[in-house]
């Protein structure tokens, strides 16, 4: 079965995009290559159980087991070893990246407190998105009461083929991707 942000993407976005841009080509069109979850655990130098439940949360979150990210180089000032577990992180492709994208838009992102939409200017150089979550609780995946600290993660959506910002802006708006005007 299709994800239903494939099917719109498909169906409707790439015709949109191409009228509105004057792209002859439908491969030519932005599309989004990946999506990276990332989650730095400090705490886990100290106590190694946190960095497990990291990784459970995380794994329950995007539906695919993490990577442990580790220092690349010792920093005596944070008591970090170089090669010491520092964090976590997920890459999505494909069927996954547009499963994960739908419950984030639709589901997810709505349950945040006082939500005004994401910020419009958070792309880089290469017109990749990318915005942090302050806390694991708004994803319905995730017990409450099973929540021993909350943590933040930062979401990156690897854009292709954007020409400008304002095709990588357009683009996460006819998906549904709620950015402030």
């Amino acid at each position: 079965m299709i994800p239903r942000l494939l099917e719109k993407y498909k169906k409707e976005i790439i015709k949109q995009m191409q009228e509105e841009f004057q792209i002859k080509n439908q491969n030519a069109v932005p599309y989004i290559e990946k999506v990276v979850v990332n989650r730095g655990v400090g705490e886990a130098l100290g106590d190694i159980k946190i960095l497990d439940k990291s990784l459970e949360e995380l794994a329950l979150i995007t539906g695919q087991r993490p990577v442990i990210t580790r220092s690349t180089k010792a920093i005596s000032n944070f008591k970090l070893k170089a090669g010491q577990a520092v964090g976590c992180r997920v890459t999505l492709r494909r069927r996954r990246m547009y499963e994960f994208l739908d419950r984030l838009i639709n589901v997810t992102l709505p349950r945040i407190r006082d939500f005004r939409g994401l910020p419009a200017d958070s792309f880089d150089k290469k017109f990749n998105y990318s915005f942090g979550i302050t806390e694991q609780m708004i994803f319905p995946e995730i017990d409450y009461d099973k929540i021993t600290q909350t943590q933040g993660m930062d979401i990156t959506l690897v854009i292709k083929n954007s020409k400008s910002r304002e095709q990588a802006i357009r683009l996460l708006r006819l998906l549904g991707m709620p950015l402030q005007k």
